[in-house]
């Protein structure tokens, strides 16, 4: 089968590998209809190198048909429609009983201190090969998979695997008070789809986004976003006070992580550490590893005081300085983490299963390609060339 593989940073390709197999009774094989190149994807790409070994399979956002389900597997059938969340989780063990699926402790990686495996993404978390192929092995497919009802399009249910509710989750912990401000940093998909479940919540009064992209600024606006352009500004926390009676917003949301611009001396750090042997780099990212952290900084300046923070971009560095005398100060609430992706599915399907698409999901990809095109379309969406907000391949092409 065909499948796109990390290579080197900043080089993927498109090989031919063998189908996966079912290898535990609570396996299924999924035969993917559509995967997703998500922002996450980009750290594989460019940052996490010392964490990654040539041939491994990327892609955590896909879904697909049902093709062979092992013997302990009696929630799915074979031609079943599903979604895959992200997390690959049993459903069963202490933290998942209480629905911290990002920290089930039977796929847990204790050997690098990390949470949950997850699908497709390095060895710091299980080195699950991924969804960017024609056929994927779905461990703990008795728990995972969420059932796509018929009627519904790739487009509608896709984002179910990990950036709807990852943006869902990034809104709740944000805490917005009723009739309250949510400023969004960064519109990326999980941005756009931050406002946008602002807005269903209900809670935010005002929303407000920052970005640089001409393209995502206007999509934000179009759904009723106060917009912040950083480019023209020389302070955007200074711009959100501007809009918030000079006190700040009541919550930030971080919906950038690690791929921030600016700061050009983290990002040198950041890329010479990418490139050292695995031998040499894991311990710099796991003891000095440092992020771009100007969209966290901005979320912490531009928060009122006994405001919230929440944070669903992702960090990787260990050593990152942090105004740690600023939150103290300012009495800030901080929530962040990998997304508890099935403690949100029950209340998203229903949002996502009705008759009209209220959270615009079919219309957010921008770029639909075949998987024999994925080379291209990392640089494409890295770079944001070509109006690209998402891109979504498809395998069978």
């Amino acid at each position: 089968m065909r499948a796109l593989t990390w290579q080197a940073p900043g080089k993927v390709e498109v090989v031919n590998i063998p189908k996966p197999e079912l290898q535990q009774p609570t396996d299924a094989i999924i035969k993917v209809t559509s995967t997703a190149i998500c922002g996450s994807d980009l750290h594989l790409y460019n940052v996490f190198g010392p964490y990654m070994d040539a041939g491994d399979v990327l892609g955590h956002e896909f879904m697909g048909i049902v093709e062979q389900v092992g013997p302990g597997v009696t929630n799915l059938s074979v031609g079943d429609r599903v979604v895959v969340p992200f997390n690959v989780s049993c459903g069963h063990c202490w933290m998942c009983e209480r629905g911290f699926f990002a920290q089930c402790e039977t796929t847990q990686n204790t050997e690098y201190g990390a949470g949950a495996s997850l699908f497709g993404f390095s060895k710091m978390y299980g080195q699950v090969p991924g969804g960017q192929a024609e056929y994927v092995r779905v461990p703990h497919a008795d728990f995972g998979p969420v059932k796509v009802p018929e009627g519904f399009s790739d487009e509608r249910a896709l984002y179910l695997s990990d950036i709807l509710p990852t943006a869902w989750q990034g809104v709740k912990w944000a805490n917005v008070p009723q009739g309250g401000s949510l400023a969004v940093i960064g519109l990326g998909p999980v941005g756009q789809l931050a406002l946008r479940s602002a807005k269903y919540q209900g809670n935010a009064e005002k929303i407000i986004a920052v970005d640089l992209v001409d393209e995502r600024l206007e999509l934000a606006r179009s759904w009723g976003a106060e917009v912040i352009d950083l480019r023209t500004v020389d302070s955007v926390a200074d711009a959100i006070f501007d809009l918030t009676d000079g006190r700040g917003a009541d919550s930030t949301l971080d919906a950038v992580g690690m791929e921030a611009h600016g700061n050009p001396v983290a990002e040198g750090v950041v890329k010479l550490a990418s490139k050292l042997p695995n031998a040499v780099g894991q311990p710099v990212m796991d003891k000095a590893g440092i992020d771009r952290t100007d969209a966290l900084l901005t979320a912490i300046q531009g928060v009122r005081r006994s405001g919230t923070v929440s944070v669903s971009g992702v960090y990787a560095g260990n050593a990152n300085p942090m105004p740690v005398r600023d939150i103290f100060d300012k009495g800030l609430r901080i929530a962040m983490g990998q997304c508890h992706v099935r403690q949100w599915t029950g209340e998203l399907s229903e949002i996502v299963f009705q008759e009209q698409d209220v959270l615009g999901l079919e219309d957010l990809a921008t770029h639909r390609i075949p998987l024999s095109d994925a080379a291209e379309a990392y640089e494409t969406f890295m770079n944001k060339q070509d109006g690209c907000i998402k891109v979504v391949l498809d395998p069978t092409r």
